[in-house]
């Protein structure tokens, strides 16, 4: 008899280990339960627009439960004002400075692959949309995740002549707490394609911020970044009559009075960058053959442009 009683006393104290935790938001999380949730992710990772929740977990994220971890801002890019949504984790990618964590964002019959960002204490840092499956075009989209990871958006549909189209945007989060195109890739008509200065609306009131220019598809544009030793920059350059074509995204560092260098980590490309009055001289030192092409380099100089002065305000 006291056997049985030792066995379903044993039992009933399983059991209640075992009780499901309540991710409603409604009571308290532990953090340890909160992230747990996120298991590890196997890269590469690959996934379509027309299978977006395959690797979603069945369990529901209520938005108090992220709201105990995240801010409400953490939203504002992926849902707009909209806070009607459900929440299936994904997975998660650990890296030595970031955490990553993956989720799909369901509101009614959309469906949003989003990534989240924290510290390595699971301070948020910042948040992104990668995929959806509610595109009103003709072509397919992909997202593939590598190790580093560099979120790979694409987009690609049969052209004439049965030629495959395709657009591809490589993303990465840095150093300055952005989200930022490292990879640029497309086979569109160059006639319907523009280029795109992805930081031309940052700051730009540093030393060294400005425009530095050849023509319309030859530039380098610098911005302010984190303090006076950081900046944002872009470089598209276009040779060749378009045969040869390179862009980068980053983060320059200053190291001397008048140099800096562009060196992230999981990118073999080094750029050396010199400032002498209005021209700025590039250097490749690395590997840069990820973001130009094989015949061409980065070497080149440019000469800032001028900015337009301000009209002051002339008093009545």
């Amino acid at each position: 008899m006291h056997r049985w009683i030792g066995a379903l006393f044993i039992l009933f104290l399983v059991g209640c280990k075992e009780k499901p935790i309540d991710f409603s938001g409604e009571v308290p999380l532990k953090q340890k339960d909160f992230f747990g949730v996120f298991k590890a992710m196997n890269l590469p990772y690959a996934v379509s627009d027309t299978n977006i929740d395959k690797s979603a977990d069945t369990i529901t994220i209520g938005l108090k439960a992220f709201l105990q971890f995240f801010p409400d801002s953490a939203f504002n890019t992926l849902t707009g004002k909209n806070r009607k949504f459900n929440i299936h984790p994904i997975g998660k990618i650990e890296k030595e400075k970031e955490h990553y964590y993956l989720a799909i964002i369901e509101q009614h019959k959309i469906k949003k692959l989003v990534v989240f960002v924290t510290d390595k204490k699971n301070n948020f840092l910042g948040s992104k949309e990668l995929l959806h499956n509610d595109y009103k075009d003709e072509y397919a989209h992909s997202l593939n995740i590598n190790k580093e990871p560099t979120f790979l958006i694409s987009k690609e549909k049969m052209g004439k002549d049965n030629q495959l189209q395709f657009s591809r945007a490589g993303w990465v989060y840095n150093d300055v707490g952005i989200f930022m195109v490292v990879i640029n890739d497309s086979n569109e008509d160059p006639k319907k394609s523009e280029v795109i200065n992805p930081i031309d609306t940052l700051p730009k009131k540093n030393k060294f911020s400005g425009d530095y220019i050849k023509d319309k598809k030859n530039y380098v544009s610098i911005r302010d970044g984190k303090d006076l030793n950081n900046y944002s920059f872009f470089i598209h350059f276009e040779r060749n009559e378009g045969a040869c074509t390179g862009e980068l995204k980053g983060n320059l560092q200053i190291k001397t009075p008048n140099s800096g260098v562009f060196n992230e980590n999981g990118d073999p490309c080094i750029i050396d960058f010199k400032f002498a009055k209005n021209e700025i001289t590039l250097k490749e030192q690395g590997s840069c053959g990820n973001h130009r092409g094989i015949k061409c380099f980065f070497n080149d100089s440019f000469v800032k442009k001028k900015e337009p002065k301000q009209k002051s305000l002339k008093k009545k």
